[in-house]
């Protein structure tokens, strides 16, 4: 057996559309988990903060940072739909780079239902990096 057909056996080939809207889920979430610091920021710190033309410009580009990330979602999910489903790409070395598990489960076609950091989550729970 050749490394070229090593290779070819340990590769993880995967339709490349099905990757894209993983990715696309993945950007969804990390938009909801961003969307979540602005009330936490305005329960901490009281309606007042807004006063604050520092605290407003952290506001906004909590905003901005939303947008852009559900933009990039969208654009991705929209050529996604006119792509063949032929196209196939090897997500081994890509996955393997991803150091959160969840992430990498999720990315990886492991699946995950919901949101990485529903609601119910008691507070205090996390990973150690």
């Amino acid at each position: 057996m050749t490394n070229i057909q090593r290779a070819n056996m340990t590769a993880l080939q995967e339709a490349l559309p099905a990757v894209l809207l993983r990715i696309v889920a993945e950007l969804h979430d990390i938009a909801y988990l961003i969307e979540r610091i602005e009330p936490q920021l305005l329960d901490l710190s009281g309606v007042n903060v807004l006063e604050s033309p520092d605290a407003m410009k952290v506001m906004q580009g909590i905003d901005l940072a939303v947008q852009k990330t559900r933009g990039i979602a969208e654009f991705i999910d929209t050529i996604t739909g006119d792509m063949p489903d032929g196209w196939m790409v090897d997500v081994a070395t890509a996955l393997s780079l991803v150091k959160l598990t969840e992430m990498q489960k999720a990315l990886g076609g492991g699946g995950r239902h919901g949101h990485s950091q529903p609601l119910a989550k008691a507070a205090g729970d996390f990973d150690f990096f």
